[in-house]
């Protein structure tokens, strides 16, 4: 299979530019790009597909560029609802080395930052050589401007479409770069840059490439906890325990797809892991295969073994030799209470695991709960610091998945 076919096939195109593109991939060696701003210091799941799109560029021969808007992140890309805060410029370099650092983990990568390109530029240079190419009528067709016109949008914010155009012809002359890609929602804004490169270089053969956004089968929103919370590619914001959660709780309706977008297995082993959905749901294989390979992608193997070795653990009651750290990271966003001295009844009804005392009390008479991987049919036991794990936690299970615990 072809690369473009390949894209095709796992779902990572949503729409280019000139059907050229198609060949140009399979058999030449482009430059491209794909940009971020550095709005924040961690990528999150959502921006994964777009980036193993790069990554399956990159593995075919394509040399890619990693635009970090340094400026346009000044500006803030129109998004439906309010205008973005200003950030510092030390958040914004900060920020910059964090995805960088992020990125260069998926795949190797050259850098480059339009923060150097734009600094220097007066506005009535901006205006003369780059504004004069783009109408108001072009530029209010933009879904992005057209979303806010009801609630307003600055000429800040109105002039980032401009501005990314700027960083499209910018590379076009300094790197031989030819294309763009990106999610569908920047559609509009790598056309401009396209529109933008023909319009000043006349000739000029350049493309742009857009992967679809995803969405669970539910209707629910890919990138999403539970909780509603993002699962973020930083282990700092997301453990690499909850990011190996998240991908082996897929729903079994998605998986296949997600196989497709996030692994790097062949049809193959992908029909074969579908079929497997089918025949063995319970076991959920596929789920396993998928938490596994995204988990080793975004945060190495070794990270990757020791989440699976968590999970096996929980899913066991075997905890009372885990690390303080492996609490913290396994246990992170499960309810928890911190307390000097609590009995174990009162703790039961604190943490939500029983609603009165009387319930408390029978689920520990029918060996519902444990402590810290323990058994435990005493009603009386009183739980602190001398009998925590590391002098600190009480770890409470009732039944098989229910876990809470007690800070001492």
């Amino acid at each position: 299979m072809k690369l473009f076919e390949d894209l095709q096939y796992r779902g990572l195109v949503h729409s280019f530019s000139d059907p050229e593109l198609i060949d140009k991939l399979n058999n030449e060696k482009l430059t491209f790009y794909l940009g971020t701003d550095p709005t924040g210091e961690s990528l999150h799941v959502g921006h994964l597909v777009v980036f193993l799109l790069a990554k399956r560029l990159e593995m075919k021969g394509h040399k890619p560029l990693l635009l970090i808007g340094g400026a346009t992140g000044f500006i803030g890309d129109p998004r439906p609802g309010n205008e973005r805060e200003f950030l510092s410029k030390e958040t914004l370099e900060h920020n910059t080395i964090s995805l960088f650092n992020q990125v260069q983990k998926l795949f190797k990568c050259q850098m480059v930052n339009n923060y150097d390109w734009t600094k220097d530029l007066s506005f009535i240079d901006f205006l003369r050589k780059y504004g004069k190419h783009f109408s108001i009528n072009y530029l209010l067709a933009k879904e992005s401007v057209a979303s806010r016109l009801q609630t307003g949008i600055s000429f800040t914010e109105f002039s980032y479409n401009l501005m990314q155009a700027m960083d499209f012809h910018h590379l076009y002359l300094t790197e031989n770069c030819t294309l763009q890609i990106g999610g569908q929602d920047q559609w509009g804004n790598l056309l401009s840059g396209l529109d933008l490169i023909r319009k000043l270089e006349k000739k000029a053969e350049c493309y742009c490439l857009t992967a679809p956004l995803l969405t669970k089968a539910d209707g629910g929103k890919f990138g999403k906890s539970e909780g509603g919370e993002s699962i973020w590619l930083s282990e700092d914001k997301t453990s690499v325990y909850e990011f190996y959660q998240y991908w082996i709780n897929t729903a079994d309706n998605d998986c296949e797809s997600r196989l497709k977008t996030f692994t790097f297995l062949d049809k193959a082993q992908i029909d074969e892991l579908a079929q497997a959905i089918k025949t063995a749901p319970e076991k959920r294989e596929a789920q396993k295969i998928l938490a596994f390979e995204v988990t080793k992608v975004v945060h190495g193997e070794d990270k990757t073994k020791e989440a699976i070795m968590l999970s096996e653990k929980l899913f066991t009651g075997d905890i009372s030799n885990l690390t303080k750290q492996q609490i913290e990271s396994a246990f992170k966003g499960i309810e928890a209470s911190a307390q000097t001295e609590i009995s174990l009844i009162d703790a039961l009804i604190t943490l939500k695991l029983a609603v009165s005392k009387r319930e408390a009390r029978e689920f520990i008479q029918n060996g519902s709960i444990s402590v810290n991987g323990i058994k435990i049919n005493d009603s009386e036991l009183i739980l602190n610091a001398s009998n925590a794990l590391h002098k600190k936690y009480n770890i409470i299970r009732r039944g098989k998945k229910k876990y809470a615990y007690i800070i001492h």
